[in-house]
């Protein structure tokens, strides 16, 4: 009997990287897992090769939020792992639409996520993990919108624990802040670059353990809060991060 038998989990960005990795993980671990994303072609084939139910998600719009909880039925655990990266993310050459298309999908998406997951789970409880990122504990003059946006899901965590305490909902709120993490869209930006490779070293050199992230143990870190093992875990951040923020 795996850790989340019985449970129902909804995992936002489940069609790739550490959404994906998670919905594959929560699956093997026994729990009713949706897969949402945006993305439906690929969205429904990790569906398809994990045993999850796909739903169309698109986390910046309300509309799709209510929909996905009116045909959820119980839920028991909400993951936000959808989220983009930016590019030329500096405060000079960030644009006024990228810096909103930023915040739109990484923070009001978490934002819509906790509004519509609380009000689904304060009947029943359950647990909500949003993805944060090591640049919400530090700066980053390359990634401006990302690092704020990242900042603020870190904050709304806190402030969706304490919401829910303070009101007796027994839902948990927490966040996982991932170190630099190998996943399609981090592949992605660094094959775009000239000195792609390079930028890699780099990267990897900021990280004491000696290598980026993998999907995987960030999923593992999810899996933990959305279990029982976390039931005395509210208002905090797992960061794995391979040392990143120790060194």
């Amino acid at each position: 009997m795996g850790r989340l038998n019985g449970k129902t989990v909804l995992v936002t960005g489940g069609a790739s990287g550490i959404g994906r990795a998670t919905v594959e993980l929560l699956a093997r671990e026994a729990a009713r897992v949706i897969a949402a994303d945006i993305d439906a072609a690929r969205g429904r084939a990790v569906a398809a090769a994990t045993g999850a139910r796909f739903q169309h998600l698109d986390v910046t719009s309300e509309a799709s939020w209510e929909a996905a909880f009116a045909g959820a039925g119980r839920i028991d655990a909400l993951v936000n792992a959808a989220g983009i990266a930016g590019e030329d993310d500096g405060p000079e050459t960030c644009t006024e639409i990228a810096w909103r298309r930023m915040l739109a999908v990484n923070l009001e998406g978490v934002f819509l996520g906790c509004k519509h997951g609380v009000r689904a789970m304060k009947g029943s409880g359950g647990a909500i993990v949003n993805l944060a990122s090591v640049l919400a504990h530090v700066g980053s003059g390359s990634e401006v919108s990302y690092g704020a946006s990242k900042g603020g899901v870190r904050m709304i965590s806190r402030s969706t624990a304490l919401y829910c305490a303070h009101r007796g909902y027994a839902i948990r709120c927490n966040s996982v802040c991932p170190g630099y993490t190998s996943t399609p869209m981090v592949e992605d930006w660094l094959a775009r670059m000239q000195d792609g490779e390079e930028v890699r070293r780099g990267l990897i050199a900021m990280h004491p353990l000696g290598r980026l992230g993998k999907a995987q143990d960030i999923a593992a870190a999810i899996l933990f809060l959305v279990s029982d093992d976390a039931l005395y875990v509210t208002g905090t951040e797992v960061v794995v991060d391979g040392g990143f923020l120790a060194a």
